[in-house]
């Protein structure tokens, strides 16, 4: 034996650098070897838990990787999708799902004081009180698959996108709780004439009455961490689009070809085009078929997708692509209505 030399392991993991979309898409979850320790994520969770104690709350949840965000009912914990705890699996998630939620650290932090206001409620077991039931509703109401926000309502707060607070009691409270505690957040002089100043004021009498004080439900419980999910990448990114609505059939991608050209013209890129007309086309199809601009977004960007991946290229008039984009886009919409659409996953 030559002195000096290492043994190497046979079943060591490949660099997730090293793996292309399809290499990484056939493994499963318990085989990423991804965890929070040492990536930027830590620090996300240690800055949430120190905005917790400027408040006086002992409450400190404890964080692990799933398959995405959620608080499971009764424990004072956060999972974390676990894209975010590598590069290359934040690159495959913006490839799959079109974007990264909570990629950024500003993004990331509103997410975790979201989730941290479930931890609260599970910790101390607000939900069961009477004051908390008067304020925010019973939090036994069965989730929606569906829910249809109004953006001209002013006694629920606005932290996450789409007015997620209007979706169930357990929303409304930890989108109120995120406002509270976010620093600097300035909520009195921002929500004065509102009816949700009334939510905010009882968040805030409640945790300076649970200031110091210790929670009663103290588990470390973590439901599906990553090691313990069989299930491929493919499989959970199948499902998912199906949960948003986003997966398109083929002649999707013919009506591109038929409104744009392919990447042997000279014009500019046609997902470039896309993106800066963003804006105008989501407010003229939302108008157009009433429905939410969540859902209309959803195909906005399948079709900027689909147009980077195609490398089409321009080869109309900007006025000509604005009337047909938003023609294609109104059509992919009602279709999508037409098969009972409106989901926004919880």
């Amino acid at each position: 034996m030559i002195a000096g030399r290492r043994k190497t392991s046979r079943t060591q993991r490949p660099s997730l650098d090293s793996l292309k979309d399809d290499e990484l898409l056939d493994l499963r979850f318990c085989d990423l070897g991804v965890r929070i320790e040492g990536t930027w994520l830590q620090s996300m969770v240690d800055r949430l838990h120190r905005e917790l104690a400027r408040r006086g709350l002992r409450v400190r949840p404890h964080a692990w990787l799933s398959t995405e965000w959620f608080t499971p009912d009764g424990v004072p914990g956060i999972a974390i999708p676990f894209y975010l705890a590598h590069p290359r699996l934040m690159r495959l998630e913006r490839r799959e799902m079109l974007d990264v939620e909570g990629g950024t650290r500003e993004s990331c932090m509103r997410i975790l004081r979201h989730e941290a206001g479930h931890a609260i409620d599970n910790a101390y077991r607000l939900r069961r009180k009477r004051a908390w039931q008067k304020i925010f509703g019973r939090a036994s109401r069965p989730y929606p698959a569906f829910y249809r926000p109004n953006p001209f309502r002013r006694d629920f707060v606005l932290h996450l996108d789409w007015w997620y607070a209007q979706a169930h009691p357990a929303e409304d409270f930890a989108e109120t709780f995120a406002v509270w505690l976010r620093p600097a957040s300035r909520w009195k002089q921002r929500y004065r004439g509102w009816p949700a100043l009334k939510k905010l004021q009882y968040v805030d009498r409640a945790m300076r009455e649970l200031a110091g004080r210790a929670p009663p439900v103290r588990t470390r419980e973590q439901t599906e961490p990553l090691s313990q999910v069989r299930r491929t990448l493919r499989s959970h990114y199948r499902k998912k689009r199906e949960a948003y609505g986003i997966d398109h059939p083929e002649p999707f991608d013919r009506y591109l070809l038929r409104l744009f050209g392919e990447s042997g013209t000279r014009h500019g890129s046609a997902a470039a085009l896309l993106t800066r007309m963003e804006p105008q086309l989501l407010w003229t199809v939302a108008q157009w078929t009433g429905e939410h601009p969540y859902v209309v977004e959803q195909f906005l960007r399948a079709m900027i997708h689909q147009c980077r991946r195609l490398k089409l290229r321009v080869r109309r008039t900007e006025r000509q692509v604005r009337q047909e984009a938003a023609v294609l886009l109104t059509v992919q919409v009602m279709h999508y209505l037409e098969r009972g659409g409106r989901r926004i996953a919880l």
